[in-house]
């Protein structure tokens, strides 16, 4: 991905009068992504694909939307177009909202739009380059396939990790309160506390998110071999703040 600043030094050059070969030799940029990024302008509107034009790729939304799709996400392909669906319980109107506007700034030029299931609301968004931006699909379930990232995209989950983790949390994870007793001076006390817990059956994914939850500094454990959890309270509060509530 090339970041806003090669692209807005390469409009610089072209508006100069440069060609689109001199621009595309002295930047190593193709000339087909220059002339992507001649007519969009300075402010992408996705028209072209950021993996097969190289171009930028809004790295909070799109680490977000990662998230979103691995827990709860998937891509049908149809004749003219592939659908990303993210599934999304109806009890988190937030969490939905979240994944439209996660889905929008990613593939702009089109709308995402909600089919309501009972109990589900599933946002979609229609697009032909969807499985580039999402190269894990593929046949099967994901945890009957490998699950890795490509570079660019661990580069993106790098720098925006609190994001990639919201959208693993807020799809395959759960804000819950344990509670536990014990003697005290005789007398059996109840003390309850709370827990964010990750649960997904696929290996590969469970991995990523202890990565995820390693980079931003935040403890964890293996609650059973499906669940990740998060219990200390400055752990807990430390996540809170990076990630949200899930309402």
């Amino acid at each position: 991905m090339r970041s806003r600043a090669v692209r807005q030094q390469a409009l610089d050059r072209l508006r100069s009068g440069a060609t689109l070969s001199e621009v595309s030799r002295e930047l190593s940029v193709s000339r087909s992504t220059l002339r992507c990024w001649r007519e969009q302008g300075p402010r992408p509107e996705q028209a072209c694909c950021p993996a097969c034009e190289d171009s930028d790729l809004p790295g909070p939304e799109y680490a977000a939307l990662l998230g979103y799709y691995l827990g709860d996400g998937c891509l049908s392909e149809a004749a003219r177009y592939v659908a990303l669906r993210i599934s999304c319980d109806t009890q988190y109107p937030l969490v939905v909202h979240d994944v439209v506007a996660a889905v929008t700034a990613v593939h702009s030029t089109r709308a995402a739009f909600r089919v309501t299931a009972p109990g589900c609301v599933v946002v979609q968004s229609h697009w032909k380059h969807w499985p580039c931006l999402f190269p894990q699909h593929g046949p099967g379930r994901k945890h009957e396939r490998p699950i890795v990232l490509e570079e660019w995209q661990r580069e993106i989950v790098q720098a925006q990790p609190a994001d990639f983790l919201r959208g693993l949390f807020h799809s395959d994870g759960s804000w819950v309160r344990n509670w536990a007793s014990r003697m005290v001076a005789g007398e059996r006390k109840r003390y309850d506390y709370p827990r964010w817990q990750f649960t997904n059956v696929s290996d590969d994914i469970r991995g990523l998110c202890g990565w995820a939850l390693d980079l931003v500094g935040v403890a964890w454990r293996r609650s059973n071999w499906k669940t990740l959890s998060v219990s200390r309270h400055a752990d807990v509060a430390r996540l809170d703040e990076l990630i949200g509530p899930k309402r």
